[in-house]
């Protein structure tokens, strides 16, 4: 929703009627493909879970109970997100694929100028959120695109799984997202005082 609505946004800028849409490109060839038609479709491809930070803190410290709360790891992904261009052919001056190809590089242009999206820095609010100014952790969240090129095994890979034919796409990965169900495993009372018993030696050995 973030990187759709931001796009969107970015578009309106630029005088562009099209809307950027926020589904399964793997439908296109199906009767579930109005949506799609004459539109820049956004698609989840892969999740990927960023290993190198599996390891860390699990334990917080509650100002409220003052008692120490042992939480699971959060998860930190990647997510590998196609933009592609669904604009059929036709002929000159009336050729949506070239104008596809022009749309798919504004793309390329916003996340260029742009590769980095806090929710405290939106040019327009999120959707479908209730309320994010009561989340902290929602507010400093942050997410980085990089562009991230293919093989030509890949590509073929990726449209036959996608079970269509390929049409003009970008892939980016987004990094990191992080997912937490903040579900408390385990509390503990802090230590506030360490007493011992041991007593000096007085003997002069």
């Amino acid at each position: 929703m973030l990187i759709r609505d931001e796009l969107n946004a970015y578009f309106k800028t630029k005088n562009i009627a099209k809307d950027v849409v926020l589904d399964n490109i793997g439908l296109l060839e199906t009767t579930s493909a109005d949506n799609l038609k004459d539109s820049i479709v956004i698609t989840l491809v892969n999740i990927e879970e960023e290993s190198t930070l599996k390891n860390g803190k699990n334990a917080r410290i509650s100002g409220i109970t003052s008692t120490a709360q042992y939480l699971n790891r959060p998860v930190h992904l990647n997510l590998y997100v196609l933009f592609t261009a669904n604009f059929t052919g036709g002929i000159h001056p009336n050729n949506a694929y070239i104008d596809g190809l022009s749309y798919l590089s504004f793309v390329i242009l916003f996340l260029q100028g742009r590769n980095s999206f806090t929710v405290s820095t939106l040019a327009q609010p999120l959707t479908g959120i209730a309320d994010p100014a009561t989340d902290a952790e929602f507010l400093k969240m942050k997410v980085t695109l990089e562009l991230y090129t293919l093989t030509f095994e890949q590509v073929n890979h990726l449209w036959g799984s996608l079970g269509g034919r390929q049409i003009p796409f970008v892939m980016y990965k987004l990094r990191l997202v992080v997912l937490t169900e903040r579900l408390v495993v385990r509390e503990v009372p802090l230590i506030e005082e360490i007493e011992t018993n041991l007593s000096p030696n007085i003997s002069g050995n």
